[in-house]
């Protein structure tokens, strides 16, 4: 790839949260960074947050749930640019509720643009890049891509399903010898927008479950994960580690363990706002922009130990270790009763 302050970087979803943060710390390095999204408000905020870091920007409206909307949007970028040296995919809708009240026509939808729209910038991308056997595509992924949980199971299972696509890719580029490298960073609850902006069926308003973290602490991973693409998979946070740990050794305690706290957990005692019938089937932020970062300011975390351990080489260790912690203080609790 070329030098890392010359790249020319694709990150959609960029109109806000992770994306966002993403696109703005890519630029403060010097990269050519095209943001795709949906949103007109979003996008040209996002740009100029790109340019007063130090970035060239190229806001592109586009549907990710569209291919043809996102191979005109790669042929642009390539045109204004040149080649692709990353591409970060981060763009998805949602529909909190419980499944059976969401209707199936959100669920589509939500499945099209967060499943589907991973499927058509990881063609973009790669449809460019293998021919020039370099670059890298890094998805932004979830500690949900291994443990789905209650009130997100249309988000839950796009996570799920873009797990086992990547997957698939990265074998099929290994088989092929290719240098275009294919990486998945497994994210904890992050401060976003889209608490606010997702389409909800609850009596509450939605809320990460905590802890919740800073979009910009996400951001570094990525980066991280887009200058390091030949490790298969990142964790991001405590958090993430331990979940998916323990969903690899107990995960029928986890299903009762979310069944008895995972709808209080991710509601707040306020009501919906207007918004949170928003951003399904059009952009909620087509006339505002709402930033990179959501309403939980005063609870998200911008640093966790486990990050840096994971820059060490120490993180899986460092999660199994607290598993075991937690385990033996469970069992010792147990036994005092």
């Amino acid at each position: 790839m070329n030098d890392r302050t010359r790249q020319t970087v694709v990150v959609t979803g960029a109109s806000a949260g992770i994306g966002r943060a993403t696109a703005t710390m890519f630029a403060a390095r010097g990269a050519r960074v095209a943001l795709l999204a949906r949103g007109r408000a979003g996008l040209d905020a996002a740009a100029a947050d790109v340019r007063a870091a130090g970035g060239q920007a190229l806001p592109l409206v586009t549907d990710m749930a569209e291919w043809d909307q996102v191979e005109d949007a790669a042929r642009r970028v390539e045109e204004e640019f040149g080649p692709v040296d990353v591409w970060v995919n981060n763009a998805f809708t949602a529909a909190f509720g419980k499944f059976t009240d969401v209707p199936p026509e959100e669920f589509l939808q939500a499945t099209r643009s967060t499943y589907l729209g991973y499927v058509h910038g990881t063609r973009a991308a790669l449809e460019r890049m293998v021919p020039r056997d370099s670059g890298a595509v890094v998805q932004v992924g979830s500690a949900l891509a291994y443990r789905g949980i209650p009130l997100q199971s249309a988000y839950c299972g796009a996570k799920h399903a873009i797990q086992g696509f990547t997957e698939s890719v990265r074998c099929e580029l290994l088989h092929d010898k290719s240098r275009v490298r294919v990486t998945m960073v497994q994210m904890p609850a992050v401060n976003t927008p889209q608490f606010t902006w997702l389409r909800t069926h609850l009596p509450r308003h939605a809320q990460p479950v905590p802890p919740i973290y800073q979009p910009e602490m996400a951001a570094r991973a990525v980066l991280r994960a887009a200058d390091h693409p030949q490790r298969r998979e990142y964790w991001v946070g405590t958090s993430t580690a331990l979940t998916l740990l323990a969903n690899a050794v107990v995960p029928g305690v986890l299903d009762r363990y979310l069944a008895r706290t995972g709808f209080d957990s991710q509601q707040t005692d306020a009501h919906p706002q207007p918004e949170g019938q928003g951003n399904l089937f059009a952009p909620a932020d087509e006339k505002r922009d709402y930033g990179a970062h959501g309403v939980f300011d005063d609870q998200a975390h911008s640093f966790d130990p486990q990050v840096w351990a994971s820059r060490h080489h120490l993180g899986k260790a460092a999660a199994v270790a607290g598993l075991a912690g937690a385990g033996y203080a469970l069992l010792r609790r147990r036994g005092g009763r």
